[in-house]
């Protein structure tokens, strides 16, 4: 792990710049996606495997590029300056709450069998676990990291001996590799629920809530945008 070597203002520009041409290709998708569904032909969809492969690619990318920078400057991903204030608001452990995917499902899916059913309760109560046990995670690195201004303003102060800068930049470090881990297990956590559901799903349902996902990230984005312009305003 790069320890603060990356420049924080190039990793902010560029990756905003990557997500904001990621955000573009997402509508993209979801015009593809709801095109689909609109030609109410069970098996055109079916046959659109493609699509569904090209926008799971599309999300792979995001998360490769995402730890890639990362590894560089993890605490920018914390509250990364690229998203509103609404968006920030929303954030776990670095990106959305697994658990929001289930609330995407069901209102994006009404007809389950009884054996998508219980996979999928069997998926909730896996994610729900180990959503748990990374928000305990998260809360005692929240708790390093506000201690830390407490450390800074002392070594400022001029009261901090060689000991002690030495303890606090090992502080540091530890805890930026304590973000990523976090980071990179909430990530995976995130991404092993959304595979495991797809692999409930039939085709058809898998567009209907790949749709309902993208429309719902692309509109949570608009909201935050225009109540961030309203705030600039007044």
């Amino acid at each position: 792990m790069a320890d603060g070597n990356g420049s924080t203002s190039s990793i902010v520009e560029n990756f905003g710049a990557f997500f904001n041409g990621w955000l573009v290709r997402q509508e993209r998708f979801l015009e593809q996606l709801v095109q689909a569904l609109r030609s109410q032909d069970e098996e055109e969809i079916e046959r659109r495997g493609d699509l569904i492969q090209e926008v799971l690619s599309h999300y792979d990318q995001y998360s490769a590029e995402k730890f890639k920078a990362a590894r560089e400057q993890v605490l920018l991903f914390y509250s990364p300056p690229w998203l509103t204030s609404f968006e920030k608001a929303q954030l776990w452990v670095g990106g959305f709450k697994p658990f929001i995917l289930f609330k995407i499902l069901t209102n994006s899916v009404t007809e389950f069998t009884l054996e998508q059913e219980q996979a999928i309760e069997r998926v909730k109560c896996e994610t729900r676990k180990e959503e748990r046990e990374l928000t305990q995670a998260s809360a005692a690195i929240q708790e390093s990291l506000a201690a830390l201004p407490l450390l800074n303003l002392v070594r400022r102060c001029g009261r901090a001996v060689d000991g002690e800068e030495l303890e606090l930049e090992s502080a540091v470090r530890k805890l930026k590799e304590d973000m990523l881990r976090a980071l990179e297990s909430a990530d995976k956590l995130r991404g092993s629920t959304v595979r495991k559901l797809l692999q409930t799903l039939s085709p058809v349902q898998t567009v209907k809530f790949l749709a309902a996902s993208a429309e719902f990230q692309l509109a949570v984005r608009k909201w935050g945008l225009q109540k961030d312009q309203e705030r600039a305003a007044t």
